[in-house]
């Protein structure tokens, strides 16, 4: 009787030190799907400003771009609460970092002003990615479906991916009439460049601009830039039309962004 109670603790115990262990590997399994989130990744760096900056010395930059040397980290942004600036820091990974006073401001704005200078300047194809999943609503596909034809018309690739979850593996009949519908509605301005097929657990389809819209935004870009040099020889503002265009498609990748991630918050809900 008393072995037969030893070995049921014992039983037990073991069973307790498992569930622990599994309770581990699991946490550490969640630490890691979250450390990695892809979404992240592609947000990319964040720059450091004022409080955000948290090394105890840095190297300064004035606002008129002297040199102030190493001082303490609150100092200088004291200097630059002072002049209504901020302290931006410029280069991590110099020993002390290199921080620099600065309109926050005017510097993001400079920054994609360089960014968009430098994408004028190629003639690069860029592919832009529309993901799906099989229940995706007719209002959301009518909506992904539109911004789809944007980017076509301004001379980019669009991939489609649809996302099976759990048995929606079992229909994929549902994710070939999806984009069959977007192929119908964009056949005006594009071609099926790569034909619905399978890659594990999603369904892709990859549309190019026809070579006629291709030669129309050509024109148009060359016009426009005409137009910016002629207006920068004479001493005027330059047109904004580009500028404006790609504010436009920055605007629309950043609402398909909105809706994948709150489908995938959704989508934990579900689960939990």
């Amino acid at each position: 009787m008393v072995m037969a109670a030893a070995t049921g603790i014992g039983r037990a115990a073991a069973v307790r030190r498992f569930q622990i262990t599994e309770h581990k590997e699991a946490g550490k399994y969640h630490m890691a799907m979250r450390r990695f989130d892809p979404r992240q990744a592609q947000r990319g760096p964040q720059i450091r400003i004022n409080q955000r900056i948290r090394v105890p010395e840095i190297r300064v930059i004035g606002d008129d771009g002297e040199m102030l040397g190493i001082m303490q980290t609150h100092e200088a942004l004291r200097r630059a609460q002072e002049k209504g600036l901020d302290l931006v820091e410029v280069n991590p990974k110099a020993d002390p970092p290199v921080c620099k006073i600065l309109d926050f401001g005017k510097y993001k704005y400079d920054e994609k002003k360089k960014a968009r200078e430098a994408k004028r300047k190629q003639s690069v194809v860029e592919i832009k990615e529309i993901k799906l999943r099989p229940k995706t609503d007719d209002h959301d596909l009518e909506f992904k479906t539109r911004a789809a034809h944007r980017f076509l018309g301004a001379g980019h690739k669009v991939k489609f991916t649809v996302r099976f979850r759990g048995r929606e593996i079992t229909h994929p009949e549902k994710a070939q009439e999806q984009l069959d519908w977007i192929v119908q509605h964009c056949e005006e301005i594009a071609n099926v460049e790569v034909r619905p097929m399978m890659e594990q657990r999603t369904m892709t389809l990859m549309m190019a601009p026809k070579p006629a819209i291709l030669q129309k935004v050509a024109q148009a870009r060359a016009a426009a830039e005409k137009a910016r040099q002629k207006a920068l020889q004479e001493g005027r503002a330059a047109p904004t039309t580009d500028d404006a265009e790609d504010e436009e498609i920055e605007k629309l990748e950043r609402q398909l962004e909105e809706q994948d991630d709150d489908d995938d918050d959704d989508e934990a809900e579900g689960n939990a």
